[in-house]
């Protein structure tokens, strides 16, 4: 990565990247109803990262070192979005980057569910009753002070048996 070419400097990135993500940064998991798969449901992670305009390098920052993602445009609060959900980089780059560099707010305790979320994900826990209930309950539990559009019993109550 340019301008950051010794472990001292990298590491000096890293630990940025992990003081930004834990002010502008959220882990989380969204769920859509899919009638085509067996369960009905679809389990999407995230990793998001939102800033103004006028402050992209930061996010093209991160979209290069982690080397994966895209940066977007929110049309509900006019900024931009930095945002990974494909689950290999997910587990192969966010994933260790915060392992290795952990967030220091209460947000480490949705980052951890998030990585158990995501490693369930990896051996299909998500594509079975109990797996699924298991990933609910754990997902409704992160971001407290986010929006869901249905309670947790709404989706229980639906999944196919």
């Amino acid at each position: 990565m340019n301008g950051y070419n010794t472990p001292a400097l990298r590491r000096e990135l890293a630990n940025y990247i992990s003081g930004y993500v834990d002010g502008e940064g959220c882990f989380s998991v969204s769920f859509s109803k899919r009638e085509r798969l067996l369960i009905g449901w679809e389990v999407k992670p995230s990793f998001c990262v939102g800033q103004n305009f006028d402050r992209r390098e930061v996010l093209d920052i991160m979209h290069e070192h982690f080397g994966c993602g895209h940066i977007r445009r929110d049309w509900g609060d006019k900024t931009l979005k930095y945002e990974v959900r494909r689950l290999d980089d997910l587990l192969n780059k966010i994933i260790p980057h915060f392992e290795k560099f952990p967030l220091k707010s209460a947000k480490q305790k949705d980052f951890l569910r998030f990585a158990e979320i995501c490693r369930q994900m990896k051996v299909l826990e998500h594509q079975k009753l109990r797996g699924l209930r298991v990933i609910l309950k754990s997902a409704y539990e992160m971001n407290g002070s986010g929006k869901r559009k249905l309670p947790l019993s709404a989706i229980l109550e639906t999944i196919r048996r």
